[in-house]
């Protein structure tokens, strides 16, 4: 991992600030006991499984539970419009408008494409100090359908853009925060919202705590198919869901994409310019992202690097994708293999700063490279990660490298009931504690969580209430783009969906 190492020559070596107990004046500080400087030599024998969860029992005294419930917009709150003009500066202008358009079709879509105010908001809350790998943008939504490396159909965590050490408190507030705007944009009741947080948290507590007693190495193979979701899945109708997404993901393959994005032209196969979602680039540009693709291949593990390096570049298109991640640079590159139906789309997608990074060390950096950052957090999340990742630059930018269709998919939440999306919660709770445990603090978390349900009440009055918050905050959205404050894509807004991945 290449943690504590500088953006730039300018940029000093990283403070000690991180996510903890709020002490005098706002500031964070790492609790000493939560140091992992022991895993790092095998000489060093960490501190014991019982000494852990101890640990984390004595932090209910500092921070209890009922205290992570606490949700009250501080007196100097951002604008969360403010926040949002912010976040659109280094972006390409002309998108600017689609981005927008995506985020007032919802609260829900306003939630997806604001993980910059809710990690203000919850960086100043109360924490235990207990900071793992942690997405850094765990809404429902991020969680998803794509092929391991031998091919099987798997569902976890499936976005990183702002993955970085931090407390878990933060992802499981945006998880069930975003639970609850989704259920009730789904038209379930306050009640049956409620039902749906407490299951995912009483799933988070309960997967922390079986993987906290198991074998080290055994919480890095825990994984969730297919197969094992149908399983998990106790309500039919989310199981007749779950078979339908997984199919239109299997579907979701490079040589199942030709007709739909490429066309035959004289001279070879082209991608199809749909603009401004997609629009294909120049010879120059091309050359260039072929250079970087040629710099890709030295981040892959020999195997994947001898692979890929057999095809050949033969076209490349901007496209626009998600929510959050409109503006940035994206690319689409298409490569032949052997013969003309053997094809690979890679997707290049540009990397910033984690959301996170400043309330936890700063304005220093950790990190060298964001592109790698993001793809050494994506492989610490998830068990299985898609072999292609790597990384790369081109014009001046980070960039992170992936497969464009390895039969990525979601579960439409408009088209799960009520009692679906409880059973969903449930699952992608359980998601969330695996990804946790694989990183740190598994012992520490499960000892603080305990055994009853008083985290899961306490995160659901916080989900209600930050539901709440994301309403008035779309709301302010909706008034800014009224009043031209915001340019708006009017197209866009028509065909926009929030719970439907772009």
């Amino acid at each position: 991992m290449i943690d504590h190492e500088p953006e730039s020559p300018q940029a000093a070596g990283p403070t000690r600030g991180v996510p903890g107990p709020r002490a005098p004046g706002g500031r964070h500080d790492v609790l000493a006991t939560a140091d992992g400087g022991a895993y790092r030599s095998v000489r060093r024998r960490p501190s014991s499984r019982k000494e852990r969860y101890a640990m984390g029992r004595a932090l209910r005294g500092s921070v209890p539970r009922r205290l992570l419930g606490d949700w009250e917009p501080a007196a100097d709150r951002p604008d969360p419009v403010e926040l949002l003009r912010r976040s659109h500066e280094g972006r390409l202008p002309s998108l600017i408008p689609v981005r927008v358009a995506r985020m007032l079709s919802s609260p829900y879509g306003f939630l997806r494409g604001t993980a910059i105010v809710m990690a203000g908001d919850v960086a100043g809350l109360p924490a235990t100090g207990i900071t793992p790998v942690i997405c850094g943008d765990a809404h429902v939504g991020n969680f998803g359908f794509y092929a391991s490396p031998e091919g099987e159909l798997v569902l976890d965590l499936n976005d990183f853009d702002e993955a970085h050490p931090g407390g878990w408190e933060w992802d499981l507030r945006r998880l069930v925060a975003s639970i609850w705007v989704a259920g009730r944009e789904n038209g379930a009741s306050e009640d049956e919202c409620s039902d749906a947080v407490l299951s995912c948290v009483a799933a988070y507590r309960d997967e922390v705590r079986f993987l906290a007693d198991q074998p080290l190495l055994m919480r890095s193979y825990n994984r969730l198919d297919v197969e094992r979701l149908h399983e998990t899945a106790t309500e039919k109708s989310l199981r007749d869901e779950i078979r339908r997404s997984a199919k239109r993901a299997r579907n979701r393959t490079s040589d199942r994409a030709l007709p739909r994005f490429t066309r035959e032209e004289q001279g070879g196969r082209r991608i199809v310019d749909d603009p401004p979602l997609i629009t294909r680039v120049g010879d120059a540009e091309r050359e260039q992202i072929g250079a970087a693709l040629d710099d890709y291949l030295d981040t892959l593990t020999p195997h994947w690097s001898r692979a890929v390096g057999g095809y050949t570049l033969v076209d490349v298109a901007h496209k626009v994708v998600g929510v959050g991640s409109v503006g940035l640079r994206g690319y689409v590159a298409l490569l032949e293999g052997s013969s003309p139906d053997d094809v690979l789309f890679l997707q290049l997608k540009q990397a910033r700063r984690s959301v996170l990074a400043p309330f936890v060390h700063g304005d220093s950096a950790w990190h060298a490279h964001q592109g790698q950052r993001v793809v050494e957090y994506q492989q610490a999340l998830q068990t299985v990660s898609d072999p292609l990742l790597g990384w790369t630059t081109f014009g001046g930018h980070p960039y992170y490298v992936r497969q464009f269709r390895n039969m990525k998919g979601t579960i439409p939440l408009d088209a799960v009931s009520p009692a679906a999306l409880t059973d969903y919660a449930g699952i992608v709770g359980h998601l969330l504690a695996k990804g946790h445990a694989r990183t740190s603090g598994a012992s520490m978390i499960a000892g603080y969580a305990g055994g009853s349900d008083r985290l899961d009440r306490a995160m659901a009055r916080f989900a209600r209430s930050y539901a709440d918050q994301t309403e008035t905050d779309h709301a302010r959205l909706v008034q800014a783009a009224r009043a031209g404050e915001l340019p708006v894509d009017e197209q866009a807004l028509a065909r926009g969906s929030a719970f439907r991945p772009a």
